[in-house]
């Protein structure tokens, strides 16, 4: 499985656009049921107003708001992310840890999150990240019968050396998003279809 997706994706990177890691794991957040492309439309403007932590820790939580809200939950999220700001002032000087412990304990940042910060940002496969696009091509690929997020996490880091855990991460989720979509999957052609069991579809 993960010898065709590497054939089918060798390119794969995560699509958010972000210069260092407190940049990506804001946009990661942001991209929760938001599409990247969006994300990226709103991160210009973001950090040209909160460039880093301290800055965002400071922010008007209404002046926030109104500038993430494209991406929806745009309250929740900016409590969110003043939160993790704040947070990173007060614990960590302003810096984004490269700890999976120390960033789950962040405001608004689940496991999810922070293995794509620490696999994106700081090349350390913290583990497989999964979001609705890995969860529904997992199963649909019969690699998993579980719904919560890290059991399945745990089933396919079992079945992926652990060097190649940030690279499924990111082909699982194009796949999803551009063949293995949630309606009307694209099989005809699928770069799967020869492990695919179809479970699901």
């Amino acid at each position: 499985m993960a010898e065709l997706l590497a054939a089918a994706y060798p390119e794969a990177r995560c699509e958010l656009d972000y210069r260092d890691p407190w940049e990506l794991l804001v946009a990661t957040v942001l991209s929760a049921q938001c599409t990247d492309e969006r994300v990226n439309q709103v991160t210009p403007v973001l950090f040209g107003r909160w460039p880093t932590p301290a800055a965002m820790a400071q922010a008007p939580l209404d002046e926030l708001e109104a500038v993430i809200r494209p991406t929806g939950f745009f309250r929740n999220k900016a409590r969110a992310l003043r939160g993790a700001a704040e947070a990173l002032v007060a614990r960590h000087g302003g810096t984004v840890p490269a700890e999976l412990e120390a960033l789950v304990e962040l405001p608004g940042v689940g496991r999810k999150t922070a293995k794509v910060v620490l696999g994106e940002a700081f090349g350390i496969a913290a583990g497989i990240a999964v979001d609705t696009h890995v969860r529904r091509v997992a199963g649909r690929l019969g690699l998993t019968r579980a719904d919560d997020p890290e059991a399945i996490a745990g089933e396919l880091e079992r079945l992926v050396p652990r060097p190649g855990w940030v690279a499924f991460s990111m082909r699982m989720i194009l796949h999803g998003r551009r063949v293995c979509v949630a309606r009307r999957p694209r099989c005809a052609g699928c770069p799967l279809d020869p492990a695919c069991v179809k479970a699901g579809v």
